[in-house]
């Protein structure tokens, strides 16, 4: 049958990048397939981490995500650390995968920097883990951003390889899931960089959290140039900020980028900042209101965890079980 996993870090304050980028799209897919939702807390420890943050962290997300929609009535929001399958079949992943293929994987690079040598293990074999949480519940389908689209690739090379190596046709083979283009939101604060939970200024960033009065300062705030919007998207690429802005409002009126700019050509920063600001409000507040209910609450959001993990595992239980007996494990 078909199904869909998807996996978001333990990072922080979730933000409006995360939410355009993944966490709208999740809510929609939740209406045409069963949906997986996992915090991938054990990824998050492949760089170091102050395990009472790394906790609340946990909660933080879980509590986004319910409050961005994630219906866990019908559908499983869990943390991976809870359901054990995901680390023993990242074990047999990692005796299938080849050292070459973990080479190639640019985000480690990209992580590690210079100092590839004192890289944690953990942060090499990332992409085997990754390929684990998909397969371990047979995952048919991955919503997946530019970055993470090799690491997919990896995952139906492992899952192709596993079932050649043992002669089956046991894992499918996952497809990305293709939805609304997204956009790459900004800094606020620098147009040329991505928007990030990491950024020193707060006010680079739009924070789930952020109540009405403090999303209206962001925007009033959030550098602009002095022209007024122009008339042709060619015009907004040499224009960063001007072009993020108009991105984002875009993505929340659910426009294309050219109907946005048709409707916005040729006014002022300031009047346009006041229209984005009011449909900012219209989309987050709920968002916001729901997520401070949830915070309030964390006995309920631990309960949540646990019913998922609960019904993660046994979807994974009879998977896993089948894989060993695959690879030749005895069984008691």
């Amino acid at each position: 049958m078909a199904r869909v996993f998807s996996g978001i870090q333990p990072t922080g304050t979730l933000h409006l990048g995360n939410y355009l980028g993944a966490i709208r799209n999740w809510g929609r897919l939740q209406n045409d397939y069963p949906c997986l939702f996992c915090i991938v807390d054990m990824h998050a420890i492949t760089v170091p981490q102050d395990p009472s943050v790394l906790r609340q962290n946990t909660r933080e997300v879980a509590a986004g995500l319910m409050a961005a929609g994630v219906d866990v009535r019908n559908h499983v929001l869990f943390n991976q650390s809870a359901v054990p399958g995901h680390a023993q079949l990242a074990w047999i992943f990692n005796c299938v995968a080849r050292l070459g293929w973990l080479s190639r994987m640019t985000q480690f690079k990209e992580k590690a920097g210079k100092n590839r040598e004192n890289a944690s293990v953990g942060l090499y074999a990332y992409p085997n883990l990754m390929a684990a949480d998909i397969l371990l519940y047979k995952a048919t389908h991955v919503p997946v951003g530019e970055d993470q689209k090799q690491h997919l690739e990896l995952a139906r090379d492992i899952a192709q390889k596993f079932n050649n190596d043992y002669g089956v046709a046991f894992f499918p083979l996952p497809e990305p899931v293709i939805m609304t283009i997204a956009p790459r939101v900004m800094s606020l604060r620098d147009g040329t960089k991505k928007m990030s939970k990491s950024d020193p200024s707060d006010y680079a960033r739009l924070n789930l959290t952020d109540d009405a009065d403090t999303m209206a300062l962001k925007i009033r705030k959030a550098k602009t140039d002095p022209a007024p919007l122009p008339d042709s998207s060619e015009d907004l690429k040499a224009r960063p900020e001007a072009d993020n802005l108009l991105g984002i409002y875009a993505a929340l009126a659910d426009l294309s980028r050219e109907e946005a700019l048709a409707r916005h050509a040729g006014r002022q920063f300031s009047a346009f900042k006041e229209d984005l600001t009011e449909l900012l409000v219209s989309v987050l507040a709920p968002i916001n209101a729901a997520l401070r209910r949830f915070l309030a609450d964390p006995g309920y959001i631990d309960s949540v965890l646990r019913t998922g993990a609960e019904q993660a595992s046994a979807l994974a239980r009879p998977i896993l079980t089948e894989v060993s007996d695959i690879v030749g494990f005895l069984r008691p």
